[in-house]
């Protein structure tokens, strides 16, 4: 839970607490291994936490039998939990408002030469992040689609994924590529049908 994995969003101090506490609020009786498997940390880097939490009087140290021990949060450890929590999703939040901005400054140009009529190639979460941004604007979303075959059939916010064949017969204006790792690959797919149909592309 709560794992980062981009090279922007590097786990900190206070990322890795959170997700200790968090799974030690639903799981008190994990052992050491099972909580690095739960938490992305190496075991090592659970013992020296577990050892600074306790330390910090987070969490008890308490004896399950002769051999195990379960790892409950103290009444400090359930307040700095949700401290952490909130301070977390806040900064999910801010970070989701500043891709939103980012796809509203993208689009503005759309609306103002009136290519209104838009299909989103890449269903992935920053297409939903784009069409969040969407709603607020004239411009209309014709379909969704994506190269993954698995993907087709499948609903995302309410749009039906559908093969990048059906373009020609869409009648759009632009195709917006919401997909960030593998954009160089989908523009180079889509040139020669934005040329022969006169389609803006756009690079979120």
């Amino acid at each position: 839970m709560l794992q980062h994995q981009g090279h922007f969003l590097r786990p900190s101090t206070d990322h890795r607490t959170l997700s200790l506490l968090e799974t030690l609020a639903e799981d008190s009786a994990l052992s050491q291994s099972a909580l690095g498997e739960r938490t992305g940390l190496s075991g090592a880097m659970v013992n020296k936490y577990l050892r600074e939490l306790q330390h910090q009087g987070l969490i008890e140290k308490l004896p399950l039998n002769a051999k195990s021990y379960e790892y409950v949060l103290t009444r400090t450890g359930h307040r700095q939990r949700r401290e952490l929590l909130g301070e977390y999703c806040a900064e999910i939040v801010r970070s989701y408002t500043a891709l939103k901005t980012l796809v509203h400054s993208k689009l503005s140009r759309l609306e103002q030469t009136g290519k209104r009529r838009l299909v989103l190639w890449g269903a992935s979460e920053t297409c939903e992040v784009a069409l969040s941004a969407i709603r607020e604007t004239s411009l209309t979303v014709l379909a969704l689609v994506d190269s993954n075959p698995a993907k087709h059939g499948t609903l995302l916010a309410g749009h039906a994924i559908l093969p990048p064949e059906i373009l020609p017969s869409m009648g759009c204006d632009a195709v917006i590529i919401t997909s960030f790792g593998k954009s160089g690959d989908i523009h180079a797919q889509l040139k020669p049908l934005a040329e022969a149909h006169d389609l803006e592309v756009v690079r979120l």
